[in-house]
C-alpha cells in the first residue's frame, strides 16, 4: 500500500505542483485547501505525513498543527510546514508549534521527495 499525504495548500498552483511531484513517486494524496478541510479529512483518513503550508485562510498552519498535535491518534503524524517565510526565528518558531520539519517555497522539486522519503521512514522507525 503506498504511503498517503495529506497536503492543506491553498494555492492551486503550488498544490498541482506537490500533487505532480508526489503522484510520481506513488505517493497516495489527499488535499485540503483550508485547516477546516483538513481537519475534517483527518476524521474520515489518517495519512502517514501531513504537508501544510503555513499561510492558510481563517486558522493557520501554526494552529492547525496544535490542534493535529491535541488528538491522541493524530500526535505522532510526521507534519512538514510549507513556508514562503524562511526568515531567522521562522524555523523554530515552526518547530516550537509541532511541526517536525519544514520547506521553504518555492518548492525544491528534486528536494522534495527526497525529505519525505526520510521523514516517512522515520515515522515507521520509531512507530
Amino acid at each position: 500500500m503506498p504511503d498517503k499525504i495529506l497536503v492543506v495548500e491553498d494555492n492551486d498552483k503550488n498544490r498541482k505542483l506537490v500533487r505532480m511531484i508526489l503522484q510520481s513517486k506513488g505517493y497516495e494524496l489527499m488535499e485540503a485547501t483550508t485547516a477546516e478541510e483538513a481537519i475534517n479529512q483527518l476524521k474520515e483518513n489518517i495519512p502517514d505525513l501531513i504537508l501544510l503550508d503555513i499561510q492558510l485562510p481563517q486558522m493557520d498552519g501554526l494552529e492547525l498543527t496544535k490542534k493535529i498535535r491535541e488528538q491522541k491518534e493524530m500526535k505522532d503524524i510526521p507534519i512538514i510546514a510549507l513556508t514562503a517565510y524562511a526568515m531567522k526565528g521562522d524555523k523554530e518558531r515552526i518547530l516550537e508549534a509541532g511541526c517536525d520539519d519544514y520547506i521553504s517555497k518555492p518548492i525544491d522539486t528534486r528536494q522534495l521527495p527526497i525529505k519525505i522519503a526520510e521523514i516517512i521512514s522515520k515515522s515507521k522507525i520509531n512507530k
